[in-house]
């Protein structure tokens, strides 16, 4: 439980916010999404959920239609090494944050683990503290509001909801759900911020939505032949 506050709660959400402030949001979509595929291979070794064939595949596509959103929406000259490095620090904290939930779930329910997680989180960040009370006195009303929506919604709900689906699926399978994220996003972009998305970012989308669709289906098995069927002997 410490190991998912710190990872998932601390590390993940503070290197991404200040990784967004570095380079744009392109590019922190491709860097960030290396996040399920590491997630992937641990749960493969360490949760021994294997390496199923249609998983892997699934991710890899989605993966990619994450590469073609995010060359259609990068800007050049807009990024740092700096920033670079901390998507690829979010990435990771993901990745572990998730693998160490999974097995908490086994015997905690998923708000529990939620608000437990977060609780580890905030203690992590105790030391912003003191430059929270400070910006917040000068913060204007609007920004305040967007940051307890950014809390309540995405945060306490979302993670919520997550550790739910996540108790009742492999870590690896629901990690590859993430990539529904980007091309929703490109879609209530464009339906509520008037943000015309190019072509290019709706082609990257229908890849996601195709990726994980592949990790979603189960491979067909031939039928085995029964065995058990006794022979009668032939009777004149």
């Amino acid at each position: 439980m410490v190991v998912c506050g710190l990872a998932w709660f601390g590390m993940y959400n503070v290197a991404l916010n200040a990784a967004e402030r570095r380079v744009d949001a392109g590019t922190a979509a491709m860097l960030v999404n290396v996040g399920p595929i590491l997630l992937a291979v641990l749960a493969g070794v360490f949760l021994r959920e294997g390496f199923p064939r249609m998983l892997v595949i699934g991710v890899l596509v989605a993966f990619a239609g994450v590469l073609v959103m995010g060359v259609a929406t990068a800007q050049p000259g807009t990024g740092d090494l700096s920033g670079v490095l901390l998507c690829l620090l979010a990435a990771v904290g993901y990745a572990v944050g998730v693998l160490s939930q999974k097995p908490v779930l086994a015997t905690t329910s998923a708000l529990r683990t939620t608000w437990l997680a977060a609780t580890v989180g905030a203690l992590a960040c105790l030391p912003y503290a003191p430059r929270l009370v400070h910006e917040l006195a000068a913060a204007p009303v609007e920004a305040v509001l967007w940051t307890v929506y950014l809390g309540a919604l995405p945060t306490a709900l979302a993670f919520t909801t997550w550790a739910y689906a996540l108790a009742r699926t492999g870590a690896a399978r629901m990690g590859a759900t993430t990539y529904l994220v980007p091309p929703v996003a490109v879609l209530l972009g464009w339906l509520l911020l008037a943000e015309t998305p190019a072509a290019l970012a709706l082609v990257g989308g229908a890849i996601c939505l195709v990726g994980v669709a592949i990790t979603r289906r189960t491979p067909r098995h031939s039928p085995v032949p029964r065995t058990d069927r006794t022979e009668v002997p032939a009777t004149d």
